[in-house]
């Protein structure tokens, strides 16, 4: 086991040396570049040519990426330009990452919660009203895009019926104490429950248009592994002993069908932050997402390449817990 997380430490090692040197590239070959975001309409010759000496732009291409990399594993990655100006773009990521992981977390729970049960389900009762509906509601979950089915609960529920807030991560008017940027977690650790009950109450809507995806991806790969796993001869022959309905479904259906669905539910964490973009933009969240997409519309270079590289980052690991998780229930994949 400790030889295959170790090899596993190593390739996700190669997978960031690899990124890190295609996102160098990528933001060197934007239009403007890192000088023009700075100096804007007032750029001279005189003054390009000053701040790309001070910034080192002037030196070779591999000098550069040295120097970047060598920035990067002390952790700085300069000055925000645009989306706070002069705070360190490192400082913005951690901010705004405790938002992020919030919804994340409800988006997956929502969808593994719904997800696993409704695709065993559904694949228990093959081809019945349950299944056909199940089926249907997926592909609308699929079909629908992130943002449109955001505005539309946006205004259903928070506009129309003013059952839900509209937007943000907390009323203004709840006076809360910050320990760990985790708003549901700060009001619990110091007892201001009503503040941990607003910041839950701002989570429902931008954690389901955020789950509809990962709900409906789940769904279907646990109906069809398990439906896969219900035509196995050692299905019918565990029947045939007389096991009991619980002990098949939890050590031979279930327990095979998780193989496919734990690396889906993995590839779906990772995923999570594409989503999160358009999720925090109507919802105006202020996690990783929206900071993204600021970055982008501002050419704020030094955000954007520290969001990038700790998006691939939390996705390269998230896939290597995957990975350990799939090694322990399948001890062949150690072998392999």
């Amino acid at each position: 086991m400790l030889r295959f997380i170790v090899r596993r430490l190593v390739q996700m090692v190669g997978v960031l040396v690899v990124l890190s040197l295609l996102l160098f590239l990528w933001l060197r070959s934007l239009p403007g570049g890192t000088v023009s975001a700075i100096l804007g309409e007032r750029a001279t010759p005189q003054s390009r040519a000053a701040m790309e000496a001070q910034f080192g732009l002037d030196q070779p291409i591999w000098v550069q990426y040295g120097k970047f990399v060598g920035r990067v594993l002390q952790g700085d990655f300069g000055p925000s330009t645009s989306v706070l100006p002069g705070t360190d773009a490192l400082t913005i990521f951690f901010q705004r990452l405790p938002a992020t992981i919030e919804l994340s977390f409800f988006a997956m729970l929502i969808a593994i919660a719904l997800g696993i049960p409704l695709g065993y389900f559904a694949a228990r009762r093959r081809a019945s009203l349950l299944d056909n509906a199940s089926v249907i509601f997926s592909l609308v979950g699929i079909a629908i895009p992130v943002f449109f089915l955001a505005f539309l609960l946006k205004y259903v529920f928070a506009i129309k019926l003013g059952w839900l807030p509209v937007s943000g991560r907390q009323s203004g008017d709840v006076d809360a104490t910050r320990v760990t940027g985790f708003f549901v977690i700060d009001g619990l650790i110091t007892r201001e429950f009503d503040a941990s009950w607003d910041a839950l109450k701002h989570l429902v809507l931008p954690s389901i248009a955020l789950a509809s995806i990962p709900f409906a991806v789940i769904f279907r790969i646990t109906r069809a592994s398990v439906l896969d796993v219900l035509d196995e001869d050692y299905i019918r022959t565990a029947e045939s002993k007389g096991l009991t309905n619980r002990v098949i479904r939890g050590r031979h259906i279930l327990r095979n069908a998780m193989l496919p669905v734990t690396t889906t539910i993995g590839l779906q964490i990772g995923a999570l932050l594409a989503g999160a973009v358009l999720t925090e933009r109507v919802f105006s969240f202020g996690g990783l997402g929206e900071a993204l997409a600021l970055s982008f519309e501002r050419r704020d270079y030094p955000v954007l390449q520290v969001l990038i590289l700790a998006a691939a980052a939390i996705y390269v690991l998230v896939n290597l817990l995957v990975d350990i998780m799939y090694a322990v229930i399948d001890p062949r994949v150690r072998t392999r």
